[in-house]
This record gives structure tokens, C-alpha cells and sequence, in this order.
């Protein structure tokens, strides 16, 4: 099995925001050296709890770091930014690690109401155009001409550099189809509300029209994990991401507690109830567990790559989450 990785940049509590972006660094080096295929750094936006702001600063500087692995986002908000932009920025990235970007960009806010409009400056947002901003982009990194009168009368440089993988995101399935048509990539964020089916993946697959991007259908599918040796240790280490979810649905979003503060948290029936519920958006066991359902989900739903997002307290447990899934399926 492919395997590959989602990183967030967490900043666990007791931590930094500059340590978190330094472990970022740490794990990409050691999923190259594992031979992941490629590690995207997502994006988000107005919250103490995550360092990954700006993913395509901190993609290029884990391609520089790295040798092997693909380096990209996933996602880039398009909303935030200009098509000319976006295709300037990661044309210079492909320019300097041909072969090894991705343009993986998102149709999310990546951050509340606040941080939307402080990013765009007060302006009225445009949240209606985002799949004829990503095809726009797309004519720009390609050196086309858009016909979108805005951008046809200038060109995005570097020109004539190899072209970065070009992805989608999804997590309801409604941009399966657009990301079939415009033949780019398909990431399923499965760790978001647990919606995939294997209708929406064969949406893609069947509608795939080749481009200069990508000649062939790709999936890819993000998974929340945490996983040890065995299912006890896996447990301990998990409950401090299951809070973490827990107040998101609550509406706060704080940083992530030591598994032994975890442990000491309050909680109500009602909060076991929903953290029970919340677990399938969590895979939580042992390594050969966790590797037997991740065999067995890409054989119903017919994914290519299964994307790992690991978030225990400890840097040494996360690295050692991403050193066992490779031990048990590369």
C-alpha cells in the first residue's frame, strides 16, 4: 500500500509554535527515509492549536530538506488568494524540486469568520467561484492563456517548468466529479466526517478525463490515526485527541493535553456518548489492527494511497505511529 502524510503542525500544549514547525521538519525527513510517498502540510488559520499557516512557505522548505518524497498542500485555500498567485508560488516550487510538488488546494476557509475576512482585507468574499479559480490557476501553471478577462493578458512565471500533481480535496463528495473533469487528483478526508463511499470514488474514477497534470485517476485517502504496539498503549495515547474533537464540537478549540491530563478530564455521559460516536472518524488500535483496516478499506472502496494524519501529545509517539504503519505496509 501507498502511505503517505498529513501534517497540521499541532501545537501540543506545553509546546511552541516554532517547535511545532521544527517536528513538521523532523517527520518529513523521517517519512523520506521510510519511503512514504509524500507529505502536504494543510492550512490553517486563527487558532493557537496549529503552526501550519502558511504550507507552501513550509513546503518549501521540506523539499529542500528531503530528497525523495513529495512535498505539497493539502490543501491551499484558494479562497484566500489570487489564481496568478497560487501559480506563480508553486511554479517556483516545482522550478527548484521538479517532480516531487503538489498543488493540492481546498475549498475551504481553513479558519473561522474572523481570520476570512482579516485575510481578505475586509472585502466582500467570493465563495462561489472556487472551482473556475482552481481552473484558472490551472491554465496558468500550465503557461495557457485563461479566457477569464482578468488573467488573460499577463502570464505566471517561471514558465516552462515541470508541472506540479494537481489535487482537489473533498469530504462530502460533491467535488468527486469537478476533480474528475478537470483531471487532477481526488483526496478524500475521510478524518472529517466519515462520508466516504464507494459511489463517490467511483464517481471520479469513471469520469476521469486526463490532463497535462495527471494522465490517469489517483485517489487518495486522509485517516486520523494513533496506533502503538498494542491497543492499551493506543488508547492512553489517543484520549487527548478524542478531547481535542470533542470541544471542537463544543466550539473551542484548545491545544492538545498530555495523555496523563487526559486522563483526569471531567467528562459527562453525554461527552462519552459523543466521543464514543466520534471514533469513526479516529482509528484507534494496535499496528497490525490498524494495518488490516486500512488493507481492507482500500479493497472495498478502491483508493490508491492511504494519507496518515497522527497527532499523539509526544513527537517520539508520532514519529513512532509513522514508523510502525511502514514497518506493517511498505
Amino acid at each position: 500500500m501507498k502511505l503517505s502524510v498529513l501534517d497540521q503542525a499541532p501545537i501540543t500544549i506545553g509546546n511552541t509554535a516554532e517547535g511545532a514547525l521544527k517536528k513538521a521538519e523532523e517527520l518529513a525527513i523521517l517519512a523520506d527515509e521510510l519511503g512514504y510517498a509524500r507529505m502536504w502540510m494543510a492550512e490553517h488559520h486563527g487558532a493557537n492549536s496549529f503552526a501550519s499557516s502558511a504550507p507552501e512557505v513550509t513546503a518549501a522548505h521540506l523539499a529542500a530538506k528531503t530528497r525523495n518524497i513529495r512535498i505539497g498542500t493539502g490543501g491551499v485555500m484558494m479562497m484566500h488568494y489570487s489564481p496568478l498567485k497560487l501559480a506563480e508560488v508553486f511554479k517556483t516550487l516545482s522550478a527548484f524540486s521538479p517532480g516531487r510538488i503538489d498543488f493540492g488546494v481546498g475549498r475551504a476557509p481553513g479558519g473561522d469568520t474572523n481570520a476570512m475576512y482579516s485575510l481578505s482585507e475586509g472585502r466582500q468574499l467570493m465563495l462561489n467561484n472556487m472551482y473556475t479559480k482552481f481552473d484558472t490557476t490551472l491554465k496558468l501553471i500550465n503557461d495557457e492563456v485563461p479566457q477569464d478577462d482578468l488573467y488573460n493578458k499577463t502570464i505566471a512565471i517561471p514558465s516552462q517548468i515541470v508541472l506540479p500533481e494537481a489535487w482537489l480535496l473533498g469530504s462530502s463528495g460533491s467535488s468527486a466529479l469537478k476533480a474528475a473533469e478537470m483531471g487532477v487528483g481526488y483526496s478524500f478526508a475521510q478524518f472529517f466526517n466519515g462520508a466516504m463511499t464507494k459511489e463517490i470514488l467511483d464517481t471520479y474514477k469513471n469520469n476521469f478525463q486526463p490532463s497535462a497534470f495527471m494522465d490517469k485517476p489517483e485517489i487518495n485517502v486522509t485517516y486520523m490515526v494513533t496506533t502503538a504496539e498494542t491497543k492499551e498503549e493506543a488508547e492512553f495515547e489517543a484520549l487527548p485527541q478524542d478531547l481535542f474533537r470533542l470541544m471542537m464540537m463544543k466550539g473551542q478549540i484548545k491545544q492538545l493535553l498530555t495523555p496523563e491530563e487526559a486522563q483526569k478530564y471531567q467528562l459527562t455521559e453525554m461527552d462519552r456518548m459523543q466521543m464514543k460516536e466520534s471514533r469513526k472518524l479516529h482509528l484507534v488500535g494496535s499496528v497490525k489492527e490498524i494495518a488490516t483496516r486500512l488493507q481492507e478499506e482500500q479493497e472495498q472502496y478502491g483508493f490508491d494511497e492511504a494519507m496518515i494524519c497522527s497527532i499523539p501529545h509526544s513527537q517520539e509517539k508520532r514519529l513512532e505511529v509513522y514508523r510502525l504503519l511502514a514497518r506493517e505496509l511498505l
